[in-house]
């Protein structure tokens, strides 16, 4: 199964010793996973460690962000900014959205104080939300059902707002009941039906928590909930980000005492739009601070919007899943040389299921970012082992020696766990890259036992140390 090196360094080879049909660290995952590894010196193009299934497809999940970075960089460049502008042609007024996943409440708080500054306090007309520059579907196909109400599936939408992402808790109360506690300001309505039960009465009736949403931005909870003294947090996609927008406008008309005669209608009036002004605009952050955050915390909203914002710029037309994700082919093909077509992107975010990357040609990214960093600095957005983002408390992370030594993107869907980067040296600069596609990873579920190192763990702890000890090899003088 497995291809190492074929002519090692004698340093090398004492350091680390591989059996031709055999790697130790496989052995301690569950029985049916599939797996793609490779370690590369960024030197050479011959691999440290191979699986030799380098053409199989895989779920990427999150790593799939790696790709979407390289595009994005390379297609909208470090001065890409999402534009939020409000406009007028004396009776209605129109807020052009273009998909800014960081726009906040305030943001949009501000526009509006921007006109009222400028004497703009009568909306005599109505208040269009222009949402264009999106078409097509706002959730992937491919995204599971079962999430949808949950915030790392809130909806890829031209109109967006505070993330499309709203926070709640609920409580548990002595008479067996919960109650749910959101924000006011928070457009939506949530209720719950739930019981509070104990531990041992959870485990009996294998009632759990489930959460029903509706279009309309109501959510129900429902089922069972373990008695607890301190709320549950809970964070809710916004299931209609132009509805949510609308009630948020209401609000803050009525704030700043703007008085409107129509209507908040969603579209653009279409035979006058050539007679509006610009009013006030509001700019995101620039692509780099974008990136940083779509990589360290693994942003969903921000890689599908920036995404289709791909496919808006190169095709010349409003941006989709279906035309961002080619581009993102396109861009590369066209930049690189490296020939994505193989590959079944779905989405910018790896949310999808039905995403499906080869290990190989996760390498030839990684490779060529590498090379071309002086240009892309995108390595440096990454997450860092054990230090930051979502690989600041991974368990096979956080702990010498491998704490600080890595960089890398993590991806998990079901079944899936994944990472791809680069193996830093002492100095803390990048001499190998690797990839970890683990698909399949189903283990047993256990009971009350003690508490033991989940098989995953244990893989990925061996793994990197070897990537480490690869990345740190220095051959004798």
């Amino acid at each position: 199964m497995f291809l190492p090196r074929s002519l090692l360094l004698a340093g090398i080879a004492s350091i680390f010793s591989l059996q031709s049909h055999a790697y130790a660290p496989l052995d301690y995952l569950p029985q049916g996973s599939r797996v793609a590894i490779a370690i590369e010196p960024l030197n050479s193009d011959t691999p440290y460690l191979t699986t030799s299934n380098r053409e199989q497809f895989f779920p990427p999940a999150s790593t799939l962000k790696i790709v979407t970075a390289l595009a994005a960089k390379l297609a909208l460049g470090d001065e890409f900014q999402f534009k939020t502008q409000l406009q007028t042609n004396q009776r209605d007024w129109l807020v052009s959205f273009s998909g800014d996943p960081t726009l906040a409440r305030a943001d949009l708080k501000q526009l509006l104080l921007q006109a009222k500054q400028q004497g703009m306090t009568h909306i005599r007309g109505d208040l269009w939300l222009d949402n264009s520059a999106f078409t097509g579907y706002e959730r992937a196909i491919g995204w599971p059902w079962d999430i949808i109400g949950v915030c790392y599936s809130a909806p890829s939408s031209a109109i967006s707002l505070d993330e499309n992402c709203v926070n709640a808790s609920i409580y548990t109360n002595k008479d067996g009941s919960t109650r749910v506690y959101a924000p006011e300001h928070f457009p939506i309505y949530v209720s719950s039906s739930a019981k509070a039960v104990s531990k041992q009465q959870q485990k009996t009736s294998r009632c759990d928590l489930e959460l029903q949403v509706s279009p309309d931005n109501h959510y129900q909870l429902q089922g069972c909930l373990v008695e607890r003294s301190k709320p549950l947090p809970l964070k809710f996609a916004v299931q209609d980000p132009a509805l949510y927008t609308q009630r948020t406008l209401h609000s803050l008309l009525n704030q700043l005492d703007i008085k409107l005669d129509g209507r908040i209608r969603v579209g653009s009036p279409n035979s006058r739009t050539s007679n509006f002004t610009p009013v006030a605009s509001h700019y995101s952050a620039k692509l780099p601070e974008l990136l940083s955050v779509m990589l360290r915390k693994s942003d969903n909203l921000i890689a599908d919007n920036l995404t289709k914002a791909l496919g808006a710029r190169y095709f010349s037309l409003p941006g989709s899943y279906s035309n961002g994700t080619e581009a993102i082919k396109q861009v590369i093909l066209e930049n690189t040389g490296i020939n994505l077509e193989r590959n079944k992107i779905t989405d910018g975010s790896g949310l999808s299921r039905n995403n499906r990357f080869t290990s190989e040609d996760m390498s030839a990214v990684l490779r060529y970012i590498w090379q071309n960093d002086d240009k892309l600095d995108l390595i440096q957005l990454m997450p860092t082992s054990g230090e930051n983002g979502t690989l600041k408390y991974r368990s096979s992370m956080r702990n010498a020696p491998i704490k600080g030594q890595l960089v890398a993107k993590s991806g998990s869907v079901y079944g899936s766990y994944n990472m791809a980067g680069f193996g830093l040296d002492k100095s803390g600069q990048p001499t190998t890259l690797f990839v970890q596609f683990v698909a399949d990873y189903l283990p047993n579920q256990k009971g009350d036992e003690k508490p033991t190192i989940a098989p995953i763990t244990q893989f990925e702890q061996m793994f990197y140390q070897d990537v480490l000890k690869y990345s740190q090899f220095s051959p004798k003088k």
